[in-house]
Protein backbone atom coordinates (compact mmCIF):
# COMPACT_ATOMS: atom_id res chain seq x y z
CA UNK A 1 0.00 0.00 0.00
CA UNK A 2 2.74 2.42 0.99
CA UNK A 3 4.62 2.06 -2.29
CA UNK A 4 1.41 2.76 -4.23
CA UNK A 5 0.89 5.89 -2.15
CA UNK A 6 4.41 7.06 -2.89
CA UNK A 7 3.95 6.45 -6.60
CA UNK A 8 0.69 8.40 -6.48
CA UNK A 9 2.52 11.41 -5.05
CA UNK A 10 5.14 11.18 -7.78
CA UNK A 11 2.49 10.97 -10.52
CA UNK A 12 -0.05 13.40 -11.97
CA UNK A 13 -0.40 16.22 -9.40
CA UNK A 14 -4.13 16.85 -9.98
CA UNK A 15 -4.94 13.18 -9.44
CA UNK A 16 -2.69 13.05 -6.39
CA UNK A 17 -4.17 16.15 -4.72
CA UNK A 18 -7.72 14.91 -5.31
CA UNK A 19 -7.10 11.34 -4.14
CA UNK A 20 -5.10 12.39 -1.10
CA UNK A 21 -7.48 15.19 -0.14
CA UNK A 22 -10.62 13.05 0.10
CA UNK A 23 -9.50 10.77 2.97
CA UNK A 24 -7.85 13.73 4.73
CA UNK A 25 -11.11 15.63 4.31
CA UNK A 26 -13.11 12.85 5.90
CA UNK A 27 -10.54 12.56 8.71
CA UNK A 28 -10.54 16.28 9.44
CA UNK A 29 -14.30 16.58 9.35
CA UNK A 30 -14.56 13.71 11.79
CA UNK A 31 -11.80 15.20 13.93
CA UNK A 32 -13.68 18.48 14.00
CA UNK A 33 -16.66 16.51 15.27
CA UNK A 34 -14.75 16.17 18.55
CA UNK A 35 -15.48 19.83 19.27
CA UNK A 36 -18.91 19.72 17.65
CA UNK A 37 -19.99 16.75 19.78
CA UNK A 38 -18.51 18.37 22.89
CA UNK A 39 -20.51 21.52 22.12
CA UNK A 40 -23.76 19.61 21.72
CA UNK A 41 -23.37 17.72 25.00
CA UNK A 42 -21.99 20.71 26.93
CA UNK A 43 -24.95 22.81 25.80
CA UNK A 44 -27.01 20.82 28.29
CA UNK A 45 -24.83 22.22 31.11
CA UNK A 46 -26.00 25.80 30.41
CA UNK A 47 -24.59 29.13 29.17
CA UNK A 48 -21.88 29.33 31.86
CA UNK A 49 -20.30 26.06 30.72
CA UNK A 50 -20.51 27.15 27.08
CA UNK A 51 -18.81 30.45 27.87
CA UNK A 52 -16.18 28.71 30.03
CA UNK A 53 -15.23 26.34 27.23
CA UNK A 54 -15.24 29.32 24.86
CA UNK A 55 -12.45 30.93 26.89
CA UNK A 56 -10.37 27.75 26.52
CA UNK A 57 -10.78 27.73 22.73
CA UNK A 58 -7.81 29.99 21.87
CA UNK A 59 -5.56 28.01 24.23
CA UNK A 60 -6.68 24.71 22.74
CA UNK A 61 -5.98 26.17 19.30
CA UNK A 62 -2.36 26.73 20.37
CA UNK A 63 -2.00 23.16 21.60
CA UNK A 64 -3.74 21.58 18.65
CA UNK A 65 -1.90 23.92 16.31
CA UNK A 66 1.45 22.85 17.78
CA UNK A 67 0.68 19.18 17.18
CA UNK A 68 -0.69 19.75 13.67
CA UNK A 69 2.16 22.15 12.87
CA UNK A 70 4.86 19.68 13.87
CA UNK A 71 2.99 17.01 11.92
CA UNK A 72 3.06 19.30 8.88
CA UNK A 73 6.80 19.70 9.40
CA UNK A 74 7.16 15.93 9.27
CA UNK A 75 4.93 15.73 6.18
CA UNK A 76 6.95 18.35 4.33
CA UNK A 77 10.33 16.88 5.18
CA UNK A 78 9.37 13.27 4.43
CA UNK A 79 7.59 14.12 1.17
CA UNK A 80 10.55 16.15 -0.11
CA UNK A 81 12.92 13.22 0.56
CA UNK A 82 10.46 10.86 -1.14
CA UNK A 83 10.36 13.17 -4.16
CA UNK A 84 14.15 13.05 -4.26
CA UNK A 85 13.91 9.21 -4.01
CA UNK A 86 15.89 9.14 -0.76
CA UNK A 87 14.14 6.54 1.43
CA UNK A 88 16.90 6.50 4.05
CA UNK A 89 16.52 10.20 4.80
CA UNK A 90 12.72 9.94 4.74
CA UNK A 91 12.99 7.25 7.43
CA UNK A 92 15.41 9.32 9.50
CA UNK A 93 13.06 12.28 9.20
CA UNK A 94 10.15 10.20 10.53
CA UNK A 95 12.26 8.94 13.45
CA UNK A 96 13.43 12.43 14.30
CA UNK A 97 9.83 13.64 14.20
CA UNK A 98 8.78 11.18 16.92
CA UNK A 99 11.50 12.56 19.18
CA UNK A 100 10.30 16.11 18.51
CA UNK A 101 6.68 15.17 19.31
CA UNK A 102 7.72 13.70 22.67
CA UNK A 103 9.79 16.68 23.81
CA UNK A 104 7.21 19.20 22.62
CA UNK A 105 4.32 17.46 24.40
CA UNK A 106 6.17 17.33 27.73
CA UNK A 107 7.27 20.97 27.61
CA UNK A 108 3.90 22.35 26.49
CA UNK A 109 1.96 20.30 29.04
CA UNK A 110 4.03 21.69 31.91
CA UNK A 111 3.86 25.27 30.64
CA UNK A 112 0.10 25.35 30.09
CA UNK A 113 -0.77 23.64 33.37
CA UNK A 114 1.21 26.34 35.19
CA UNK A 115 -0.21 29.33 33.30
CA UNK A 116 -3.80 28.20 32.66
CA UNK A 117 -5.55 30.16 35.42
CA UNK A 118 -3.80 33.54 34.94
CA UNK A 119 -4.15 33.14 31.19
CA UNK A 120 -7.88 32.49 31.44
CA UNK A 121 -8.30 35.42 33.81
CA UNK A 122 -6.52 37.65 31.29
CA UNK A 123 -9.21 36.74 28.76
CA UNK A 124 -11.88 37.93 31.18
CA UNK A 125 -12.98 34.60 32.65
CA UNK A 126 -14.10 34.86 36.28
CA UNK A 127 -16.35 33.25 38.88
CA UNK A 128 -18.16 30.09 37.79
CA UNK A 129 -17.17 30.67 34.16
CA UNK A 130 -13.52 30.48 35.21
CA UNK A 131 -14.19 27.27 37.15
CA UNK A 132 -15.84 25.69 34.11
CA UNK A 133 -12.94 26.80 31.89
CA UNK A 134 -10.32 25.27 34.22
CA UNK A 135 -12.34 22.06 34.54
CA UNK A 136 -12.40 21.72 30.76
CA UNK A 137 -8.79 22.80 30.17
CA UNK A 138 -6.93 20.70 32.73
CA UNK A 139 -7.53 17.25 31.16
CA UNK A 140 -6.60 18.67 27.75
CA UNK A 141 -3.28 19.97 29.06
CA UNK A 142 -2.46 16.80 31.01
CA UNK A 143 -3.30 14.67 27.98
CA UNK A 144 -1.36 16.73 25.48
CA UNK A 145 0.96 13.83 24.67
CA UNK A 146 -2.03 12.00 23.18
CA UNK A 147 -3.01 14.97 21.01
CA UNK A 148 0.61 15.56 19.97
CA UNK A 149 1.29 12.01 18.87
CA UNK A 150 -2.14 11.56 17.30
CA UNK A 151 -1.79 14.59 15.01
CA UNK A 152 1.98 14.30 14.63
CA UNK A 153 2.03 10.65 13.59
CA UNK A 154 -0.75 11.36 11.11
CA UNK A 155 1.69 13.84 9.58
CA UNK A 156 4.21 11.03 9.09
CA UNK A 157 1.60 8.96 7.26
CA UNK A 158 0.63 11.97 5.12
CA UNK A 159 4.28 12.49 4.21
CA UNK A 160 4.32 9.14 2.43
CA UNK A 161 0.82 9.56 1.00
CA UNK A 162 -0.83 7.01 3.31
CA UNK A 163 -4.03 8.94 4.04
CA UNK A 164 -6.60 6.17 4.22
CA UNK A 165 -5.38 4.42 7.35
CA UNK A 166 -5.26 7.68 9.27
CA UNK A 167 -8.88 8.14 8.20
CA UNK A 168 -9.84 4.70 9.49
CA UNK A 169 -8.35 5.52 12.89
CA UNK A 170 -10.25 8.79 13.06
CA UNK A 171 -13.55 7.08 12.25
CA UNK A 172 -13.06 4.69 15.16
CA UNK A 173 -11.95 7.36 17.63
CA UNK A 174 -14.76 9.78 16.76
CA UNK A 175 -17.26 7.02 17.48
CA UNK A 176 -15.46 6.41 20.77
CA UNK A 177 -15.49 10.11 21.61
CA UNK A 178 -19.21 10.40 20.89
CA UNK A 179 -19.84 7.40 23.12
CA UNK A 180 -17.67 8.59 26.00
CA UNK A 181 -18.97 12.18 26.05
CA UNK A 182 -22.38 11.54 27.63
CA UNK A 183 -20.91 8.90 29.93
CA UNK A 184 -18.17 11.18 31.29
CA UNK A 185 -20.26 14.38 31.32
CA UNK A 186 -23.58 13.14 32.70
CA UNK A 187 -23.39 9.52 33.89
CA UNK A 188 -20.14 10.03 35.80
CA UNK A 189 -21.06 13.63 36.60
CA UNK A 190 -17.76 15.12 35.42
CA UNK A 191 -19.40 18.04 33.61
CA UNK A 192 -17.12 20.14 31.40
CA UNK A 193 -14.10 18.07 32.41
CA UNK A 194 -15.81 14.98 31.05
CA UNK A 195 -16.03 16.51 27.58
CA UNK A 196 -12.30 17.18 27.36
CA UNK A 197 -11.43 13.85 28.99
CA UNK A 198 -13.38 12.02 26.27
CA UNK A 199 -11.38 13.91 23.63
CA UNK A 200 -8.06 13.00 25.26
CA UNK A 201 -8.91 9.30 25.61
CA UNK A 202 -10.00 9.18 21.96
CA UNK A 203 -6.80 10.91 20.82
CA UNK A 204 -4.74 8.45 22.87
CA UNK A 205 -6.34 5.50 21.09
CA UNK A 206 -5.61 7.14 17.74
CA UNK A 207 -1.95 7.70 18.61
CA UNK A 208 -1.47 4.15 19.87
CA UNK A 209 -2.87 2.62 16.68
CA UNK A 210 -0.67 4.70 14.37
CA UNK A 211 2.42 4.08 16.50
CA UNK A 212 1.65 0.36 16.28
CA UNK A 213 1.70 0.56 12.48
CA UNK A 214 4.94 2.56 12.41
CA UNK A 215 6.96 0.90 15.19
CA UNK A 216 5.66 -2.67 15.56
CA UNK A 217 3.81 -3.82 12.45
CA UNK A 218 6.25 -1.82 10.28
CA UNK A 219 4.15 -1.78 7.13
CA UNK A 220 4.80 1.87 6.33
CA UNK A 221 7.12 3.16 3.60
CA UNK A 222 9.43 4.65 6.23
CA UNK A 223 11.17 1.99 8.35
CA UNK A 224 11.44 3.55 11.80
CA UNK A 225 13.71 1.86 14.36
CA UNK A 226 14.13 3.62 17.70
CA UNK A 227 16.89 1.31 18.92
CA UNK A 228 19.63 3.10 17.01
CA UNK A 229 18.15 6.58 17.29
CA UNK A 230 20.62 9.47 17.10
CA UNK A 231 19.74 13.12 17.40
CA UNK A 232 20.33 14.90 14.08
CA UNK A 233 20.40 18.67 14.45
CA UNK A 234 20.31 19.32 10.69
CA UNK A 235 17.29 17.08 10.15
CA UNK A 236 15.53 18.54 13.18
CA UNK A 237 16.05 21.99 11.69
CA UNK A 238 14.56 20.80 8.38
CA UNK A 239 11.43 19.58 10.18
CA UNK A 240 11.13 22.60 12.46
CA UNK A 241 11.59 25.18 9.70
CA UNK A 242 8.08 24.18 8.65
CA UNK A 243 6.79 22.80 11.95
CA UNK A 244 7.46 25.89 14.09
CA UNK A 245 5.97 28.47 11.69
CA UNK A 246 3.02 26.13 11.13
CA UNK A 247 2.51 25.84 14.89
CA UNK A 248 2.90 29.60 15.25
CA UNK A 249 0.13 30.02 12.68
CA UNK A 250 -2.23 28.76 15.33
CA UNK A 251 -0.55 30.84 18.03
CA UNK A 252 -1.24 33.95 15.96
CA UNK A 253 -4.81 32.73 15.49
CA UNK A 254 -5.06 32.26 19.25
CA UNK A 255 -3.73 35.76 19.91
CA UNK A 256 -6.23 37.13 17.40
CA UNK A 257 -8.98 35.06 19.01
CA UNK A 258 -8.03 36.54 22.37
CA UNK A 259 -8.41 40.04 20.92
CA UNK A 260 -11.77 39.07 19.43
CA UNK A 261 -12.95 37.64 22.75
CA UNK A 262 -11.96 40.80 24.62
CA UNK A 263 -13.83 43.04 22.14
CA UNK A 264 -16.83 40.70 22.04
CA UNK A 265 -16.99 40.60 25.85
CA UNK A 266 -16.93 44.41 25.89
CA UNK A 267 -19.69 44.70 23.30
CA UNK A 268 -21.89 41.66 23.86
CA UNK A 269 -21.00 40.18 27.28
CA UNK A 270 -21.59 36.46 27.92
CA UNK A 271 -24.23 36.44 25.19
CA UNK A 272 -21.70 37.66 22.63
CA UNK A 273 -19.07 35.17 23.83
CA UNK A 274 -21.50 32.24 23.71
CA UNK A 275 -22.71 33.31 20.25
CA UNK A 276 -19.18 33.68 18.88
CA UNK A 277 -17.73 30.47 20.34
CA UNK A 278 -20.70 28.41 19.18
CA UNK A 279 -20.65 29.93 15.69
CA UNK A 280 -16.88 29.46 15.61
CA UNK A 281 -17.32 25.73 16.18
CA UNK A 282 -19.34 25.53 12.97
CA UNK A 283 -16.89 27.80 11.14
CA UNK A 284 -13.92 25.64 12.15
CA UNK A 285 -15.86 22.55 11.17
CA UNK A 286 -16.65 24.07 7.77
CA UNK A 287 -13.04 25.01 7.15
CA UNK A 288 -11.81 21.44 7.64
CA UNK A 289 -12.47 20.31 4.04
CA UNK A 290 -10.44 23.30 2.78
CA UNK A 291 -7.65 22.46 5.20
CA UNK A 292 -7.72 18.88 3.89
CA UNK A 293 -7.06 20.15 0.38
CA UNK A 294 -4.16 22.17 1.75
CA UNK A 295 -2.76 19.11 3.54
CA UNK A 296 -2.81 17.18 0.27
CA UNK A 297 -1.02 20.09 -1.42
CA UNK A 298 1.76 19.89 1.23
CA UNK A 299 2.57 16.28 0.33
CA UNK A 300 2.27 16.67 -3.45
CA UNK A 301 4.10 20.02 -3.56
CA UNK A 302 6.81 18.62 -1.29
CA UNK A 303 7.31 15.60 -3.53
CA UNK A 304 7.37 17.78 -6.67
CA UNK A 305 9.81 20.20 -5.05
CA UNK A 306 12.08 17.35 -3.96
CA UNK A 307 12.01 16.03 -7.54
CA UNK A 308 12.73 19.56 -8.84
CA UNK A 309 9.63 19.40 -11.07
CA UNK A 310 8.36 22.97 -11.44
CA UNK A 311 5.49 22.01 -13.74
CA UNK A 312 4.03 19.51 -11.25
CA UNK A 313 4.57 22.02 -8.44
CA UNK A 314 2.54 24.67 -10.28
CA UNK A 315 -0.21 22.26 -11.22
CA UNK A 316 -0.54 20.93 -7.66
CA UNK A 317 -1.06 24.44 -6.29
CA UNK A 318 -3.40 25.59 -9.06
CA UNK A 319 -5.59 22.48 -8.80
CA UNK A 320 -5.69 22.78 -5.01
CA UNK A 321 -6.85 26.40 -5.31
CA UNK A 322 -9.56 25.54 -7.87
CA UNK A 323 -10.74 22.64 -5.74
CA UNK A 324 -10.82 24.90 -2.66
CA UNK A 325 -12.70 27.69 -4.45
CA UNK A 326 -15.44 25.32 -5.64
CA UNK A 327 -15.78 23.57 -2.29
CA UNK A 328 -15.67 26.85 -0.35
CA UNK A 329 -18.57 28.16 -2.42
CA UNK A 330 -20.70 25.07 -1.73
CA UNK A 331 -19.93 25.17 2.01
CA UNK A 332 -20.79 28.87 2.20
CA UNK A 333 -24.17 28.34 0.54
CA UNK A 334 -25.03 25.56 3.00
CA UNK A 335 -24.05 27.58 6.06
CA UNK A 336 -25.84 30.73 4.94
CA UNK A 337 -29.05 29.06 3.77
CA UNK A 338 -29.34 26.71 6.75
CA UNK A 339 -27.92 29.06 9.38
CA UNK A 340 -30.92 28.94 11.73
CA UNK A 341 -31.40 25.14 11.81
CA UNK A 342 -27.65 24.68 12.29
CA UNK A 343 -27.65 27.20 15.14
CA UNK A 344 -30.53 25.35 16.80
CA UNK A 345 -28.39 22.20 17.08
CA UNK A 346 -26.11 24.03 19.51
CA UNK A 347 -28.82 25.92 21.40
CA UNK A 348 -31.50 23.32 21.85
CA UNK A 349 -32.30 23.91 25.54
CA UNK A 350 -34.74 26.54 26.89
CA UNK A 351 -31.78 28.28 28.60
CA UNK A 352 -29.79 28.63 25.36
CA UNK A 353 -32.61 29.14 22.81
CA UNK A 354 -32.06 32.90 22.82
CA UNK A 355 -28.64 32.30 21.23
CA UNK A 356 -30.11 30.96 17.97
CA UNK A 357 -30.62 34.31 16.16
CA UNK A 358 -27.14 35.51 17.14
CA UNK A 359 -25.45 32.30 16.01
CA UNK A 360 -27.35 32.36 12.71
CA UNK A 361 -26.33 35.98 12.12
CA UNK A 362 -22.69 35.07 12.79
CA UNK A 363 -22.83 32.28 10.19
CA UNK A 364 -24.48 34.47 7.56
CA UNK A 365 -22.01 37.35 7.96
CA UNK A 366 -18.71 35.53 8.60
CA UNK A 367 -18.90 32.40 6.46
CA UNK A 368 -18.98 34.02 2.98
CA UNK A 369 -15.22 34.55 3.38
CA UNK A 370 -14.85 30.76 2.99
CA UNK A 371 -15.27 31.17 -0.78
CA UNK A 372 -11.94 33.00 -1.10
CA UNK A 373 -10.40 31.15 1.82
CA UNK A 374 -10.61 28.20 -0.56
CA UNK A 375 -7.71 29.67 -2.57
CA UNK A 376 -5.86 31.06 0.46
CA UNK A 377 -5.47 27.84 2.44
CA UNK A 378 -3.89 25.74 -0.37
CA UNK A 379 -1.48 28.64 -0.93
CA UNK A 380 -0.39 28.68 2.72
CA UNK A 381 0.06 24.91 2.73
CA UNK A 382 1.98 25.10 -0.54
CA UNK A 383 4.64 27.20 1.23
CA UNK A 384 4.93 24.52 3.91
CA UNK A 385 5.31 21.82 1.26
CA UNK A 386 8.35 23.52 -0.25
CA UNK A 387 9.89 24.10 3.17
CA UNK A 388 9.07 27.81 3.51
CA UNK A 389 6.80 27.79 6.52
CA UNK A 390 7.62 31.40 7.37
CA UNK A 391 5.63 32.53 4.32
CA UNK A 392 2.55 30.77 5.66
CA UNK A 393 3.07 32.42 9.03
CA UNK A 394 3.47 35.80 7.35
CA UNK A 395 0.07 35.54 5.71
CA UNK A 396 -1.59 34.38 8.93
CA UNK A 397 -0.29 37.54 10.64
CA UNK A 398 -1.39 39.64 7.68
CA UNK A 399 -4.87 38.11 7.69
CA UNK A 400 -5.80 37.95 11.36
CA UNK A 401 -3.80 40.82 12.86
CA UNK A 402 -3.11 43.41 10.17
CA UNK A 403 -6.40 43.14 8.28
CA UNK A 404 -9.11 41.69 10.54
CA UNK A 405 -8.30 43.49 13.81
CA UNK A 406 -8.17 47.00 12.27
CA UNK A 407 -11.37 46.39 10.31
CA UNK A 408 -13.16 45.19 13.45
CA UNK A 409 -11.92 48.25 15.33
CA UNK A 410 -13.23 50.59 12.64
CA UNK A 411 -16.60 48.85 12.33
CA UNK A 412 -17.13 48.62 16.09
CA UNK A 413 -15.53 51.68 17.66
CA UNK A 414 -15.79 54.18 14.81
CA UNK A 415 -19.00 53.14 13.06
CA UNK A 416 -20.68 51.63 16.13
CA UNK A 417 -21.92 48.48 14.40
CA UNK A 418 -21.57 46.27 17.50
CA UNK A 419 -21.37 42.49 17.02
CA UNK A 420 -22.32 42.88 13.35
CA UNK A 421 -19.17 44.96 12.86
CA UNK A 422 -17.05 42.21 14.39
CA UNK A 423 -18.56 39.57 12.13
CA UNK A 424 -18.07 41.75 9.01
CA UNK A 425 -14.47 42.52 9.98
CA UNK A 426 -13.73 38.79 10.22
CA UNK A 427 -15.24 38.13 6.80
CA UNK A 428 -13.78 41.02 4.80
CA UNK A 429 -10.29 40.87 6.32
CA UNK A 430 -9.90 37.15 5.66
CA UNK A 431 -11.21 37.45 2.10
CA UNK A 432 -8.74 40.21 1.14
CA UNK A 433 -5.79 38.35 2.67
CA UNK A 434 -6.70 35.15 0.79
CA UNK A 435 -6.55 36.95 -2.57
CA UNK A 436 -3.10 38.36 -1.76
CA UNK A 437 -1.93 34.96 -0.53
CA UNK A 438 -2.86 33.24 -3.79
CA UNK A 439 -1.20 35.95 -5.89
CA UNK A 440 2.05 35.68 -3.93
CA UNK A 441 2.05 31.87 -4.23
CA UNK A 442 1.81 32.13 -8.03
CA UNK A 443 4.69 34.62 -7.99
CA UNK A 444 6.80 32.25 -5.86
CA UNK A 445 6.04 29.34 -8.19
CA UNK A 446 7.18 31.42 -11.16
CA UNK A 447 10.51 32.05 -9.41
CA UNK A 448 10.95 28.36 -8.55
CA UNK A 449 10.20 27.24 -12.11
CA UNK A 450 12.80 29.65 -13.42
CA UNK A 451 15.33 28.14 -11.01
CA UNK A 452 14.41 24.56 -11.90
CA UNK A 453 14.30 25.31 -15.60
CA UNK A 454 10.89 23.67 -16.10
Amino acid sequence: MANKNVELMRGEPEKAVKKLAIPIMISMILTALYNIVDGIWVAGLGPTAIAGIGFVTPIFMVLNGASVGLGNGATSSISRFIGAKNKEMATKSATQSLFIFLIASIVLSIVFIIIQEPLLRSYGASGQTLNEAIAYATPLFLGLIALMFGNGCSGILRGEGDMKRAMYVVVATVILNATLDPIFIYVMGLGSAGASLATVVSALISAMIILYWILIKKDTYVDVTLKNFKFDAKLTKDILKVGIPSALDMLIMAIAMSIYLIIIAMIGGDYGIATFTTGQRLYLFAIMPLTAIGSAVIAVAGSSYGARNGDYLSRAHKFGAKFGLALGTVITLILVIFATPLATIFAYTPETANLVPGIAEYLQLVCPCLILTGIGIPSSFFYQGIGKGTYSLMFTILREILFVVPLISIFVFVLGWGLVGIWLGLCIGRAIASILNYAFARYEIKRIRARFGN
